[in-house]
């Protein structure tokens, strides 16, 4: 295997490189040392790369300590109440109505096709990218060889993608050197890191490429290809807002994971209320956050913890559905 984009003048153009890309400065890793050492091994052992290639490669990685501050301080450790108007402002939801009016045609043809939610997929994006203008600033792989070498609480997952960037730039015919994402090295309009790239980009428009960063036929099919295989049920409830009876006590069944680990008629037995009629039957979880009024009280159902699985935080889901919700209701107000 070889780095097709790369190989083309890629010593000529080493310094070039690094002026524009703006990471001169930075350091550059060693490739002596023994976890990156190791690294480069199992390149070659596991996947047959050859090994000039991948020491090439690396040898152009750079460490960023912005993006060590960046992953120390994500904005899901914030409270729910200032999380929420970072995505759900009048203008992000202005822009996703007129995304979704722009692409009507493809989102509707693409929501048929996957069976996942026409509202859902354009909040994704919003959410992500805010409809692919803001894609990342940093390099994707200084991200992953700065997080995977210099990052202890998670260097074997930002090892994994850093591998998995190496595949990708080959099958997909990239340049690695250009490509920018989000400090944690997730890419393109939808933002997949490289391991969900592989697996789960979808060619939207029939073109025989998955391109994700210039290609909004292929983000938006993507993003249904990503929630279809992690089971969307269209049609049915995401989540509903609760309110408590003055007896209740939920201590034992609030803010227990994402999976839902109870179900609707547990909660209503608890002194949970939901908005919305649900059956009790209903797989649940129970979430309490901070509102700018107090605590708030959410029903997480099945689609919720579907949303979860593109980004593990609860703070994400609700504002990628709240987003839905209110992009619908622009559309049809005609505002």
């Amino acid at each position: 295997m070889t780095f097709r984009p790369m190989l083309k003048g890629l010593v000529a153009g080493a310094l070039l490189t690094l002026l524009t890309q703006g990471v001169v400065g930075a350091e550059p890793f060693d490739l002596a040392e023994p976890k990156v050492s190791a690294f480069i091994d199992n390149m070659v052992t596991e996947h047959g790369l050859e090994r000039e290639r991948v020491e090439a490669l690396l040898g152009e990685a750079r460490h960023q300590q912005s993006i060590i501050d960046a992953i120390t301080r994500p904005a899901e450790a914030m409270p729910w109440h200032r999380y929420r108007p970072i995505f759900l402002g009048e203008d992000r939801i202005a822009e996703g109505a007129e995304f979704w009016a722009s692409h009507e045609a493809l989102i509707e043809r693409i929501a048929e096709e996957y069976e996942v939610s026409q509202a859902i997929m354009v909040a994704i994006i919003g959410v992500e990218t805010r409809y692919g203008q803001h894609r990342g600033r940093h390099r994707v792989l200084d991200a992953l060889a700065t997080l995977a070498f210099d990052y202890p609480p998670r260097a074997d997952f930002f090892g994994r993608e850093l591998a998995q960037f190496m595949l990708l730039v080959d099958e997909e015919d990239l340049d690695p050197l250009e490509i920018r994402g989000s400090y944690a090295g997730a890419m393109g309009v939808p933002q997949f890191i490289s391991s969900s790239y592989r697996h789960y980009a979808a060619d939207g428009d029939g073109d025989g490429r998955r391109d994700l960063m210039n290609n909004t036929a292929d983000a938006v099919a993507s993003v249904a290809n990503y929630f279809r295989a992690h089971r969307w049920r269209d049609g049915e409830p995401v989540v509903s807002a609760a309110t408590l009876s003055h007896d209740a006590d939920v201590s034992d069944l609030v803010n227990r994971g994402r999976q839902p680990y109870t179900t609707v008629g547990e909660l209503r037995a608890a002194g949970v209320q939901p908005d919305l009629t649900l059956d009790d039957d209903m797989p649940a979880t129970l979430m309490e956050l901070e509102g700018p009024d107090g605590k708030e009280y959410w029903v997480g159902l099945h689609n919720f913890y579907v949303i979860t699985r593109y980004n593990h935080s609860p703070l994400y889901a609700l504002a990628v559905y709240q987003l839905s919700e209110a992009i619908r209701e622009h559309r049809e107000d005609g505002a």
